[in-house]
């Protein structure tokens, strides 16, 4: 959207007006659910925190502060990955899934490539990382978020976001070789 659109935009959710409303998840819904669906998998569950999500916007829209071009859209975002945050947080075993007790150590030989992979592939790789993995490692990359912040608002220890990230990021390590292996095997 310009600049001029989204403020005006902006002007008109303020108000409250209905339309607006419509215009928003008619333009940011795609995205959004994009968002949320790097945190939860299944579809139904994605619907509810969405649509949690609006209603939280729709109650603090005169929270928000227009910080130029995009601010929306952040705003926005940063409201959906707390209502997945909040959902995983009530919905699963979710302060156990930092236990790395029974895990070995794992390293990863270089950083892969990820030239010629589809970015459709890409996401559905993290989005196959186990819970915890899956949650640090979208944190820390997407949201840009340090392994102290993510400890604060997953209530873990700073070193466990690391360790969990690590894992996350080996882990991908593999599926991309496995990914490369099994495109360069097709064509053998």
């Amino acid at each position: 959207m310009e600049l001029n659109k989204e403020q005006i935009l902006i002007d008109r959710l303020l108000l409250k007006e209905e339309a607006a409303w419509k215009e928003l998840f008619e333009v940011y819904s795609g995205n959004l659910t994009y968002v949320c669906s790097r945190y939860i998998l299944d579809k139904d569950n994605v619907h509810d925190v969405l649509q949690n999500s609006f209603i939280k916007m729709f109650r603090s829209i005169e929270s928000f502060q227009y910080r130029g071009n995009g601010s929306l859209r952040a705003w926005m975002s940063r409201i959906v990955v707390n209502e997945s945050l909040t959902f995983l947080k009530q919905n699963s075993d979710f302060k156990n899934f930092v236990d790395d007790s029974e895990l070995p150590d794992m390293t990863v030989d270089e950083e892969p490539d990820l030239q010629q992979i589809p970015e459709a592939v890409i996401m559905e790789m993290i989005r196959s990382l186990p819970e915890g993995y899956r949650t640090v490692f979208n944190l820390f990359v997407f949201e840009e978020k340090s392994h102290k912040e993510i400890a604060e608002v997953l209530g873990i220890a700073e070193n466990s976001s690391a360790s969990q990230f690590h894992r996350a990021r080996v882990t991908l390590a593999q599926k991309i070789k496995e990914y490369k292996r099994l495109k360069i095997a097709q064509y053998e």
